[in-house]
């Protein structure tokens, strides 16, 4: 199951997908934001569409102390509105607690070796992806399921294929 991950920003929002199975997120773009928030929803929603999404996850900005304030209450607003875009779509979007995901992504760009202008190029959509990671792994059900080297594929990877002799008439 592909999932998007969005880190929303005042001026700009981070973008990060998962692979195909749900197991591993990757920073995508980052989206600047224009005067319109109507325009850069559609765009975010259009994004989400083109990458095969099944779900969308927002960044929601939680105090330390867990309380929520302004910048939380607007992620809430961008989130619902992002959602009345995608339901019809079949696209569903959660929020998922976003604490030091700028941070973490930071930190590990500059472990990487990247200069501090560099990071700034790329943080958002890299905090976008530490957010992803962090749902991801806390959805195991978001994951396709394993199937060792004997099990049967369940129903639902099952590919259907012409047997052998129909194939060989051709």
């Amino acid at each position: 199951m592909r999932v998007v991950g969005i880190d929303l920003g005042e001026r700009r929002i981070g973008i990060a997908a998962s692979d195909a199975t749900g197991t591993l997120a990757s920073p995508r773009c980052t989206v600047t934001r224009g005067a319109d928030p109507d325009v850069d929803r559609k765009s975010l929603a259009d994004l989400a569409i083109d990458l095969g999404a099944h779900m969308v996850v927002v960044g929601l900005p939680i105090g330390l102390d867990g309380s929520e304030g302004r910048a939380a209450r607007a992620a809430r607003a961008e989130a619902k509105a992002l959602e009345a875009l995608l339901s019809p779509a079949g696209i569903g979007v959660e929020m998922f607690d976003e604490r030091f995901t700028t941070i973490r992504a930071d930190q590990a760009l500059a472990a990487a070796g990247r200069s501090g202008k560099s990071r700034r190029k790329v943080i958002d959509q890299s905090a976008a992806a530490v957010l992803l990671q962090a749902w991801l792994d806390s959805h195991p059900s978001s994951k396709l399921p394993a199937v060792s080297p004997g099990d049967p594929l369940p129903a639902s990877l099952s590919v259907e294929f012409p047997n052998k002799t129909e194939h060989e008439s051709r």
